[in-house]
């Protein structure tokens, strides 16, 4: 599903614009992206989380060359899914 089927879909369901409810989505996936770029997680009950996970620093090699990089302890962004989520998805299978 793309976010242009959601946008049809949540128009369709609640008869806002599809204007409206693209605004809005986009709205809420900047706010999520500046909050975790500041370090704060988002927490959405029943849904899940998006969090900030740090990876540990590690070796790595570069095959061509032959030889080793060190790759830093970085940030990344995750979702950890809500308990009942889980559940749902699990009970579709």
């Amino acid at each position: 599903m793309t976010k242009a089927d959601i946008v049809n879909e949540i128009a369709k369901t609640t008869g806002i614009e599809k204007a409206a409810v693209l605004a809005t989505i986009e709205n809420f996936m900047e706010i999520v992206k500046e909050s975790l770029a500041q370090g704060e997680n988002v927490y959405l009950r029943g849904f899940g989380s998006f969090i900030i996970k740090t990876r540990c620093e590690k070796t790595a090699r570069n095959i061509s060359k032959n030889t080793t990089i060190v790759i830093p302890e970085h940030k990344i962004p995750a979702f950890k899914p809500a308990r009942v989520f889980m559940d749902e998805v699990k009970a579709q299978q």
